[in-house]
């Protein structure tokens, strides 16, 4: 596989802040929060945000779909939600004499998964099984969902009555973790000043393609990682499994995804190669979910940010070389 070229780098940077830029109408002031939906989006992954009612999420999920002229459904999570209200299931046809497939909201671009802690731990593991095989399997027959295919899960901190946590082993499917957060107060006017259009989203024009986004994705695979960058990822990996504070820290898995986001975000800055810089950017979404923290020392106040932060300031970073591409 060759690596992406100067030129190739210099317009998929383009394509991702045209892109940015299209759902930051319908989100305001959350650039941020974008850069690192769409690069788990281009990095093939999930996204997991955790956050109080009301602060985007259904219009974060919405707006990319409406940018990359993809489909977009959302799945209120309940406890008596079944695994076939996800997937979809199979009927029997009186006329044709045969079972049909009726395709679930799984099926979909952009799957909108709200408060998936609410659901039991059967319909969970039906959404996961999907994320990470990229099709369902219904009486035996396998049906592909397609790609692009992204599921951004929510989850409400505040709550947690008559909720079913996410397991550690399932939470590991996730690429990212992050929050929208409230606006600042220029957005939150400018929000308001709005307030007779009830979805932003919905006056979005398609950029791209999702044949065009597979491409991107596949391009952004191509970019070069120096050796030094993923023994830099190792050490930073075996630093979590070897902090005092952690009971189990990133796996293979979390080690993986936090280089396949890296290239993606090289790309999305114009670059065809990762810098150190990329990985200290992306370990705080990529893993502080990933880290189950002892109980002893989570009482005493440590949390998976704090300790994600004291490992990069330990681990010595390798030295930025030139490279000609």
């Amino acid at each position: 596989m060759t690596t992406m070229t100067p030129e190739q780098a210099a317009w998929f940077a383009q394509t991702f802040d045209r892109l940015v830029g299209n759902v930051g109408q319908a989100l305001l002031g959350k650039a941020p929060v974008v850069r690192l939906a769409f690069t788990c989006m281009l990095a093939e992954g999930h996204l997991l945000l955790e956050d109080a009612p009301g602060t985007g999420k259904t219009s974060l999920a919405r707006a990319m779909a409406a940018s990359v002229q993809g489909t977009n459904s959302r799945i209120q999570f309940t406890p008596d939600l079944l695994p076939s209200d996800v997937t979809g299931v199979t009927i029997y046809d009186q006329k044709s004499g045969k079972f049909d497939f009726h395709q679930g909201p799984v099926f979909a671009s952009i799957v909108l998964a709200d408060e998936i802690n609410r659901a039991s731990p059967k319909t969970q593991s039906a959404l996961l099984e999907v994320m990470e095989e990229g099709r369902v399997t219904v009486d035996g027959v396998p049906h592909a969902v397609g790609r692009p295919f992204m599921v951004i899960a929510t989850q409400n901190p505040i709550e947690q009555a008559g909720t079913y946590r996410l397991p550690e082993a399932q939470l590991d499917r996730f690429l990212m973790k992050t929050s929208v957060g409230y606006p600042d107060h220029a957005s939150t006017v400018e929000i308001l000043s709005g307030a007779a259009v009830r979805d932003r989203s919905a006056a979005l024009q398609p950029l791209v393609t999702t044949q065009a986004l597979v491409e991107m994705a596949e391009l952004a695979a191509t970019t070069h990682v120096d050796p030094a960058v993923l023994e830099y990822v190792s050490r930073l990996a075996e630093e979590t499994r070897n902090a005092p504070e952690v009971r189990v820290g990133v796996s293979v898995r979390g080690a993986l995804a936090l280089v396949r986001s890296a290239k993606v975000w090289a790309a999305a800055h114009g670059r065809n190669y990762v810098l150190p810089d990329d990985i200290k950017e992306l370990a705080h979404p990529v893993w502080t979910h990933r880290l189950t923290l002892d109980p002893e020392a989570e009482f005493a106040g440590a949390t998976p940010e704090h300790v994600t932060t004291r490992i990069l300031a330990e681990v010595a970073a390798p030295q930025e070389r030139a490279r000609t591409a």
